[in-house]
């Protein structure tokens, strides 16, 4: 097993040429960084550390799991380049992972969306060469996400659906990479892990490694205030786009988590504005976290969400600034 995915470091420590064989070989390492601007303006005394996940190829933490998946299914022979549809559900950015994965290796892939979501990755996903199919959320949920997917293995031969939600190569990503390269960077400092859950694969992978090295690793779990599921809730539309599909993944290993938070939309919309002005982080000023290094994830890159409700107020004053030169 791999203690870290070397990503870009490996082509930086290697002699003479530094050329990457494919893109799949970039996928891994990304940088921590200290967030001491916003810590200091709001009085926390802990240690806030950010995994900058947009470093990755196509800019978001789902390229690891898409990885994971694809590479798994192969090695267990369930899918052949020019034989095998890949299809899946997506909100997005798993999407995105797997068309870059699926382009380089020779696998055609189709994603099933819920309409309306983001424009930005759809317009993404058809530009990879994705053949992506809408489907209304408003209409049975996310099962009917599923059902769609399962007409599709009806209606095709050789389709093969990746999984994020059940598949246990997606909390394995990060249990092989994201993890240990959170506990080398911090040089196993690292005292509490923060993460959102969608999948479930990012805080169930990584905190089953950090736990391993270290039990009294505190590990807390973010959902959306208005689909609180996790925390024993019922569904309901919430506008934070990657976490809280509306049930409870089967990847996720609700024993590992000591504690669940939520948080409104607008909460998680106020603190990515102040994230992008002030480097800031979405976390509690808690006295018992005193002087403890506290790690997240940051999952993907603003320019994904550029037509979503979040840069809404500054797209409209840059259309209207815009409208002085017609």
């Amino acid at each position: 097993m791999q203690e870290g995915r070397k990503g870009v470091p490996s082509l930086l420590s290697s002699q003479g040429e530094c050329i990457a064989s494919n893109i799949t070989q970039l996928i891994g390492w990304t940088p921590l960084i200290e967030l001491k601007n916003i810590a200091k303006k709001d009085g926390i005394a802990a240690r806030l550390v950010g995994k900058i996940e947009p470093y990755q190829p196509l800019s978001s933490v789902k390229d690891r799991s898409a990885l994971r998946l694809i590479e798994d299914a192969e090695e267990r022979g369930l899918i052949s380049p020019g034989i095998t549809t890949l299809a899946g559900v997506t909100s997005g950015n798993l999407g995105i992972g797997v068309a870059f994965v699926a382009a380089q290796k020779g696998y055609k892939f189709i994603a099933v969306m819920p309409a309306k979501l983001s424009i930005d990755k759809q317009i993404l996903l058809r530009y990879l060469g994705v053949e992506v199919i809408l489907v209304d959320p408003a209409l049975n949920g996310f099962k009917g996400l599923l059902d769609r997917v399962e007409q599709l293995k009806k209606d095709m031969e050789n389709v093969f659906v990746i999984d994020q939600f059940t598949n246990p190569a997606n909390p394995d990503a990060h249990f092989r990479w994201t993890g240990p390269e959170i506990w080398k960077d911090t040089a196993g400092k690292v005292d509490i892990f923060v993460a959102a859950s969608g999948s479930g694969g990012t805080v169930t992978g990584v905190g089953r490694y950090l736990k391993m090295k270290n039990p009294s690793i505190k590990l807390i779990c973010v959902e959306p205030a208005e689909s609180a599921v996790i925390s024993g809730g019922e569904p309901a539309f919430h506008n934070i786009q990657g976490i809280g599909p509306g049930f409870i993944p089967e990847i996720l290993d609700r024993s590992q988590i000591d504690e669940i938070v939520t948080v409104t939309t607008q909460e998680a919309m106020d603190m990515a504005r102040r994230l992008a002005r002030e480097e800031g982080l979405l976390v509690a000023a808690r006295e018992e976290n005193k002087g403890k290094m506290i790690v997240t994830m940051f999952s993907s890159g603003g320019e994904r969400y550029l037509n979503s409700e979040l840069f809404a107020q500054v797209k409209e004053e840059c259309i209207n600034i815009n409208k002085a030169f017609c």
